[in-house]
């Protein structure tokens, strides 16, 4: 089962930018992705998932990047 794409990668991208450039703006890395969830209109976990990947496909984080993901959803269809 395929996963929603309902917002762009564009969404995507824009928010966890947001979430980056005003974290100290906030008492928490969690109260920084509400806020900004609030205003993307998605929920906080669903930045929380797009924050974590993106730092782990500019190697902030240990591991799979996106491209990994990809590459291990191919082999498995």
């Amino acid at each position: 089962m395929r996963k929603s794409t309902k917002f762009s990668p564009e969404v995507r991208e824009r928010a966890v930018r947001l979430e980056f450039e005003h974290r100290s703006e906030h008492e928490s890395e969690w109260a920084a992705m509400v806020s900004i969830a609030g205003k993307i209109g998605c929920t906080a976990q669903t930045l929380h998932t797009w924050v974590r990947q993106h730092e782990c496909d500019t190697g902030q984080r240990e591991g799979m990047t996106t491209a990994e993901h990809r590459l291990h959803s191919t082999r498995r269809s």
